[in-house]
């Protein structure tokens, strides 16, 4: 049993209320505490030792990407992020000053985005660390966007470059909270994700859960340097293109319009970020399953 077949098993019967505009199976969940035109968005996530991160990691990186998962999250929903609470599971052997780091980076990450952090837990964990983070915020009811809108016919997009993750990024990423707010304030974005399975699987949630299928065209997916750079290495074990298509970690926005809007909102993109490239990878279509033709039409 993979991980998505697990996480369908689990939430198939779970409990729910009238406060639930949406629960399991999107990047945050989306709850009306009837504060008058705006949802609360509930997120958590977790990083551990030996599979998010390995020794030695300067312990400011990891805080980083610990509450920045979660940001991502928030992101992906066009949100605004407010208040988390950190949760350590560390091996009775920790070092104390290597926690502080972890939490400078915690803390350093959420002053930037005015995130407080306002409590926890503390447990142990016997041989490794894990650092686990729920985090809240706000998303304007108008605003909100799901993974469950997009229609045949929407263009694809998605920010940055892509695969190769592991040779930093991952530690250091930026979770894009401007970029997505900015998105739903001036186009009517119809579905959006954060890249942090791979292209080639996260898009493949937006599938499922607006019932469409998607062409994506191979020579248009944004391959990072990292990704080129990996696959010239006598170890390389992935083509850049397939590096970018399933390395994950990436924490990129994947998000679809419609194609009415294309132009535009790559127009608009390069004069408010002209540092970060945004690449239409493909499109929405009514035959389901996704599809990747090769340069010869095949």
């Amino acid at each position: 049993m993979n991980e998505l077949e697990l996480i369908q098993r689990l939430t198939s019967s779970l409990p729910t209320s009238d406060l639930v505009i949406k629960g399991a199976g999107d990047d945050c969940a989306v709850l009306d505490l009837k504060v008058p035109g705006q949802w609360l968005l509930f997120k958590t996530d977790a990083v551990v030792e030996g599979v998010h991160f390995t020794r030695p990691v300067p312990a400011e990186k990891i805080g980083h990407k610990a509450l920045a998962r979660c940001l991502s999250d928030v992101a992906a929903m066009a949100g605004t992020p407010t208040a988390a609470v950190i949760t350590l599971a560390l091996p009775r052997d920790f070092d104390v000053g290597f926690v502080e780091g972890i939490y400078r980076g915690i803390n350093s990450l959420a002053s930037r985005y005015q995130v407080a952090i306002v409590g926890g837990e503390t447990t142990t964990n016997p041989e490794r660390m894990l650092i686990s983070v729920a985090l809240l915020g706000t998303v304007e009811k108008d605003k909100c966007v799901l993974r469950s809108g997009s229609k045949p016919g929407d263009a694809i997009f998605v920010s940055g470059e892509l695969g190769g993750s592991l040779l930093g990024k991952h530690l250091d990423f930026e979770p894009r909270l401007k970029e997505a707010n900015w998105l739903a304030t001036h186009f009517q974005i119809h579905s959006m994700i954060d890249l942090s399975d791979g292209l080639a699987s996260d898009l493949r949630h937006l599938l499922r859960a607006s019932e469409t299928g998607a062409e994506l065209l191979s020579d248009a997916i944004p391959i990072s340097r990292a990704a080129r750079q990996a696959a010239k290495s006598e170890s390389a074990l992935k083509p850049p293109l397939l590096a970018a298509l399933t390395d994950g970690e990436d924490f990129e926005l994947l998000f679809t319009v419609s194609s009415k809007d294309a132009v535009r909102v790559l127009d608009t993109w390069k004069t408010q970020f002209p540092d970060l490239r945004l690449t239409c990878t493909g499109r929405m279509t009514a035959e389901t399953g996704l599809r990747i033709p090769a340069k010869n039409g095949a």
